[in-house]
Protein backbone atom coordinates (compact mmCIF):
# COMPACT_ATOMS: atom_id res chain seq x y z
CA UNK A 1 0.00 0.00 0.00
CA UNK A 2 1.34 3.42 -0.91
CA UNK A 3 1.56 6.34 1.51
CA UNK A 4 0.85 10.04 1.05
CA UNK A 5 2.91 12.92 2.38
CA UNK A 6 2.89 16.70 2.49
CA UNK A 7 5.75 19.07 1.85
CA UNK A 8 5.62 22.84 2.27
CA UNK A 9 6.88 24.95 -0.62
CA UNK A 10 8.13 28.33 0.59
CA UNK A 11 7.12 31.78 -0.59
CA UNK A 12 10.44 32.00 -2.45
CA UNK A 13 9.84 28.71 -4.25
CA UNK A 14 6.30 29.66 -5.25
CA UNK A 15 7.37 33.15 -6.33
CA UNK A 16 10.06 31.58 -8.55
CA UNK A 17 7.53 29.15 -10.05
CA UNK A 18 5.33 32.10 -11.02
CA UNK A 19 8.21 34.23 -12.27
CA UNK A 20 9.59 31.42 -14.44
CA UNK A 21 6.16 30.73 -15.94
CA UNK A 22 5.74 27.24 -14.46
CA UNK A 23 2.09 27.70 -13.44
CA UNK A 24 0.03 25.18 -15.42
CA UNK A 25 3.06 22.98 -16.11
CA UNK A 26 3.76 19.55 -14.60
CA UNK A 27 7.05 19.30 -12.71
CA UNK A 28 8.98 16.18 -13.75
CA UNK A 29 11.18 16.35 -10.67
CA UNK A 30 11.28 17.59 -7.09
CA UNK A 31 14.19 17.55 -4.66
CA UNK A 32 14.91 15.99 -1.32
CA UNK A 33 17.78 17.28 0.81
CA UNK A 34 19.60 17.05 4.09
CA UNK A 35 18.76 20.51 5.44
CA UNK A 36 15.58 22.02 6.87
CA UNK A 37 15.37 24.38 3.88
CA UNK A 38 14.96 21.30 1.66
CA UNK A 39 13.40 18.52 3.73
CA UNK A 40 14.49 14.93 3.32
CA UNK A 41 11.77 12.82 1.79
CA UNK A 42 12.56 10.07 4.28
CA UNK A 43 10.43 6.97 4.13
CA UNK A 44 8.97 7.83 0.72
CA UNK A 45 8.96 5.10 -1.90
CA UNK A 46 8.10 4.76 -5.56
CA UNK A 47 4.31 4.95 -5.89
CA UNK A 48 3.81 7.25 -2.90
CA UNK A 49 2.06 10.58 -3.36
CA UNK A 50 3.32 13.93 -2.14
CA UNK A 51 1.12 17.00 -1.83
CA UNK A 52 3.07 20.23 -2.27
CA UNK A 53 1.43 22.86 -0.07
CA UNK A 54 1.76 26.61 0.05
CA UNK A 55 0.55 29.07 2.70
CA UNK A 56 -0.56 32.53 1.64
CA UNK A 57 -2.37 34.94 3.96
CA UNK A 58 -3.32 32.19 6.42
CA UNK A 59 -4.83 30.03 3.67
CA UNK A 60 -3.27 26.68 2.68
CA UNK A 61 -3.21 25.73 -1.00
CA UNK A 62 -2.43 22.45 -2.76
CA UNK A 63 0.08 23.49 -5.43
CA UNK A 64 0.64 20.04 -6.97
CA UNK A 65 0.10 16.37 -6.25
CA UNK A 66 3.16 14.34 -7.18
CA UNK A 67 3.38 10.57 -7.51
CA UNK A 68 6.95 9.34 -7.05
CA UNK A 69 8.13 7.37 -10.08
CA UNK A 70 11.89 7.15 -9.39
CA UNK A 71 14.27 8.03 -6.58
CA UNK A 72 17.52 7.64 -8.55
CA UNK A 73 19.51 10.16 -10.56
CA UNK A 74 18.72 9.47 -14.21
CA UNK A 75 20.22 10.43 -17.55
CA UNK A 76 17.57 13.17 -17.74
CA UNK A 77 19.25 14.90 -14.78
CA UNK A 78 22.38 15.68 -16.81
CA UNK A 79 25.99 15.22 -15.80
CA UNK A 80 26.82 15.17 -12.10
CA UNK A 81 28.70 18.29 -11.05
CA UNK A 82 32.48 18.09 -11.21
CA UNK A 83 32.94 21.06 -8.85
CA UNK A 84 30.76 22.84 -6.32
CA UNK A 85 30.27 25.66 -8.84
CA UNK A 86 28.64 23.41 -11.47
CA UNK A 87 24.85 23.06 -11.59
CA UNK A 88 23.69 19.97 -9.70
CA UNK A 89 21.00 18.89 -12.18
CA UNK A 90 21.52 20.68 -15.52
CA UNK A 91 18.92 18.48 -17.22
CA UNK A 92 16.21 19.87 -14.95
CA UNK A 93 17.33 23.49 -14.94
CA UNK A 94 13.77 24.68 -15.68
CA UNK A 95 12.73 23.32 -12.26
CA UNK A 96 15.80 24.34 -10.22
CA UNK A 97 13.61 26.50 -7.95
CA UNK A 98 12.23 23.30 -6.38
CA UNK A 99 15.55 22.79 -4.64
CA UNK A 100 18.20 21.68 -7.14
CA UNK A 101 20.82 23.78 -5.38
CA UNK A 102 19.81 22.67 -1.88
CA UNK A 103 22.22 21.13 0.58
CA UNK A 104 22.71 17.49 -0.46
CA UNK A 105 19.84 17.67 -2.96
CA UNK A 106 18.66 14.43 -4.55
CA UNK A 107 16.35 14.33 -7.55
CA UNK A 108 12.97 12.67 -7.03
CA UNK A 109 11.27 12.02 -10.35
CA UNK A 110 7.52 12.50 -10.20
CA UNK A 111 4.33 12.31 -12.23
CA UNK A 112 2.64 15.51 -11.09
CA UNK A 113 -0.49 17.53 -11.54
CA UNK A 114 0.04 20.99 -13.03
CA UNK A 115 1.33 23.69 -10.69
CA UNK A 116 -1.52 25.91 -9.52
CA UNK A 117 -2.20 28.42 -6.79
CA UNK A 118 -6.00 28.43 -6.81
CA UNK A 119 -6.82 25.20 -4.92
CA UNK A 120 -7.32 26.17 -1.26
CA UNK A 121 -7.87 23.54 1.39
CA UNK A 122 -11.24 24.39 2.96
CA UNK A 123 -11.02 25.47 6.59
CA UNK A 124 -13.08 22.54 7.89
CA UNK A 125 -10.76 20.07 6.14
CA UNK A 126 -7.67 21.95 7.29
CA UNK A 127 -8.76 21.55 10.89
CA UNK A 128 -9.10 17.78 10.63
CA UNK A 129 -6.10 16.86 8.45
CA UNK A 130 -4.05 14.34 10.38
CA UNK A 131 -0.48 13.10 10.04
CA UNK A 132 1.11 9.98 11.56
CA UNK A 133 4.70 9.19 12.45
CA UNK A 134 6.57 5.89 12.27
CA UNK A 135 5.34 4.92 15.74
CA UNK A 136 1.79 5.38 14.47
CA UNK A 137 1.19 8.43 16.67
CA UNK A 138 -1.05 11.02 15.05
CA UNK A 139 -1.21 14.79 15.16
CA UNK A 140 -3.24 17.61 13.64
CA UNK A 141 -2.12 21.08 12.62
CA UNK A 142 -1.48 23.56 15.38
CA UNK A 143 -2.60 27.17 15.08
CA UNK A 144 -5.76 26.59 13.00
CA UNK A 145 -8.24 29.27 14.07
CA UNK A 146 -11.61 29.63 12.36
CA UNK A 147 -10.40 27.54 9.41
CA UNK A 148 -7.27 29.64 8.87
CA UNK A 149 -3.67 28.70 9.59
CA UNK A 150 -2.19 31.45 11.74
CA UNK A 151 1.33 29.94 11.94
CA UNK A 152 2.75 27.47 9.45
CA UNK A 153 5.48 25.93 11.60
CA UNK A 154 3.66 22.59 11.96
CA UNK A 155 3.56 22.25 8.16
CA UNK A 156 7.30 22.74 7.66
CA UNK A 157 8.95 19.47 6.72
CA UNK A 158 7.94 16.22 5.06
CA UNK A 159 5.15 14.39 6.86
CA UNK A 160 3.10 11.22 6.28
CA UNK A 161 -0.67 11.70 6.15
CA UNK A 162 -3.13 9.27 7.66
CA UNK A 163 -4.97 7.26 4.98
CA UNK A 164 -8.20 9.15 5.72
CA UNK A 165 -6.56 12.56 5.28
CA UNK A 166 -4.80 11.35 2.13
CA UNK A 167 -8.18 10.30 0.72
CA UNK A 168 -9.69 13.69 1.55
CA UNK A 169 -6.85 15.57 -0.18
CA UNK A 170 -7.12 13.22 -3.18
CA UNK A 171 -10.85 14.01 -3.39
CA UNK A 172 -10.09 17.74 -3.17
CA UNK A 173 -7.49 17.63 -5.94
CA UNK A 174 -9.55 15.25 -8.04
CA UNK A 175 -8.23 11.71 -7.90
Amino acid sequence: MSDAYTVLWTQDTCRALRKEGRVGQRPPVAYSGVHQSLPTWSGARVGDEVYALHVNRCEVFVVSRMRIVDLERGDCCGAAPATWQDPAFPGHDDWRMLGAGGCGADAVHVDATPVRFDQPIPGELLGRLTWRNRRNQTRVLKYVVDGRLERFVSLQGFYRLTPESADELADLVGA
